[in-house]
């Protein structure tokens, strides 16, 4: 079988993540799933590890981040490591702590914006509710799970044009009044402490619930993944960025062969600036490569022959705002994976990690296309310069092209993550180290 004839499945795959991955805790869930099915094996942050030579393991912080790590045949001394880097969260509508919202005996949640999230599409949109509970049992133990409402709960009703006659073309969005979303009239016996209605309804499978404690809960669009276009040319989904990097990357590190070491960062909080315990910008990833490697000296030498890549979406150019793009830089859907570049390291990417990973494009005949951002406009960023600056590995930032980038619902194209996926499986699987040869005269 052809590796494009693999395609269909993996956007298939690909698609039931998506789905199935409502929030970060949902998303490393799952990949924790993918890998223990492959043969990796759990590692506690809170115990000694022995990593050998042909193991594979992974270990995750806050049931949002995780790093999962082949251990390789091969000296890292001499062939480096391969690195992909992606991220777990997505702009979203964050329940607050106190939620509880009355209006006209509505029921509403007051909710946070988590990120940079394009608001309009969240309105008459049917929402669903997912996230982590932590609860205490009838013996007085402080237990978590994981929750998702799976069907529509809620929704934020937009205001009819007939009420505001600009709405097309000045209407702008209070966060804190107008989207709070409404989920039920407030009848006898139905209105009640917020923490008392998850017990009574997501929880009451569970016996041992007798008081819930706290959350960590967004609300998500129910509307399932699907194939759009008149020819299936696109696949549209909440979540694309980033967890459509974070699949692409699980399914290269499962085409690993085991010669070389390879691993894969997910990371949470990359939308809120990545500063957290379990963010980019803390210190788990490093945590992780000095047990790999206990010798500070070895591990120096080591990182300068390995590469990070990191992987999140890029702009694809929109053809009904072409002004928006640098007219020689408009990535277009399907046409190839997109290196990323910004001279003010917004991107991490350098001419020599650019050529690494154009090399390994064209030995697979697979096209490729640069993104750079309007000089007169600015420029969002990734996990790729906070990993270069904390771990001092050369990095580049990669992606495959979407439209409606931090929406409920964004658009990618059928063919641009597969091709990403065989090109990071090739560059897990390439032998020697990921250096550029200094020319000589």
């Amino acid at each position: 079988m052809t590796d494009q004839a693999l395609k269909p499945d993996f956007n298939h795959e690909l698609m039931a993540y998506l789905g199935d991955s409502p929030t970060p805790f949902h998303a490393v869930k799952n990949i924790q799933v993918a890998l223990e099915d492959s043969g990796f094996k759990y590692l506690s942050e809170s115990d000694q590890w022995d990593l050998q030579p042909g193991g594979r393991y992974y270990t995750t912080r806050n049931g949002s981040s995780i790093i999962a790590l082949v251990v390789g045949r091969h000296s890292m001394l001499d062939n480096g490591i391969r690195m992909i880097g992606a991220h777990t969260d997505s702009p979203c509508l964050m329940v607050k702590p106190n939620p509880e919202l009355v209006t006209n005996n509505y029921f509403k949640l007051g909710v946070e914006v988590y990120g940079g999230a394009l608001l309009n599409p969240w309105f008459d949109r049917d929402l669903s509710l997912a996230g982590r509970v932590v609860y205490r049992d009838q013996q007085g133990t402080l237990k978590q799970t994981l929750v998702d409402f799976k069907s529509p709960v809620a929704v934020i009703p937009s205001l009819a044009i007939h009420l505001d006659r600009k709405a097309n073309d000045s209407r702008s969005i209070n966060a804190q009044t107008d989207i709070p979303p409404v989920l039920f009239r407030v009848e006898d016996g139905r209105f009640g402490n917020f923490r008392d209605m998850l017990a009574g309804t997501i929880l009451s499978g569970r016996n041992d619930v007798a008081e819930v404690l706290d959350y960590e809960l967004s609300f998500y669009d129910s509307q399932s993944p699907s194939l759009v276009g008149l020819y299936q040319d696109f696949i549209a989904s909440a979540r694309i960025d980033n967890l459509l990097s974070c699949f692409v990357g699980l399914k290269a590190l499962l085409a690993a062969d085991g010669e070389q070491t390879c691993l894969l960062v997910c990371n949470d909080h990359e939308e809120v600036g990545s500063r957290s315990a379990c963010g980019a910008d803390g210190p788990m990833l490093k945590a992780l490569l000095c047990r790999l490697v206990t010798d500070e000296q070895q591990l120096s030498r080591i990182l300068d022959k390995s590469l990070m890549v990191s992987t999140d979406n890029a702009h694809g150019v929109h053809p009904n705002y072409p002004e928006k793009h640098d007219s020689n830089h408009g990535p277009l859907l399907n046409g190839g994976p997109v290196i990323k570049v910004n001279a003010r390291q917004r991107y991490a990417t350098t001419g020599t990690t650019a050529a690494l990973f154009r090399q390994l494009a064209a030995d697979l005949d697979i096209p490729l296309q640069s993104f750079v951002a309007r000089t007169d406009m600015g420029c969002g960023s990734t996990i790729g310069p906070i990993t270069a600056a904390a771990v001092g590995v050369q990095t580049l930032d990669v992606g495959v092209p979407t439209f409606a980038m931090h929406s409920i619902r964004e658009l990618a194209g059928v063919d641009d993550a597969f091709h990403l996926y065989l090109i990071l499986s090739r560059l897990n699987n390439e032998s020697g180290p990921l250096q550029v040869a200094e020319a000589t005269n």
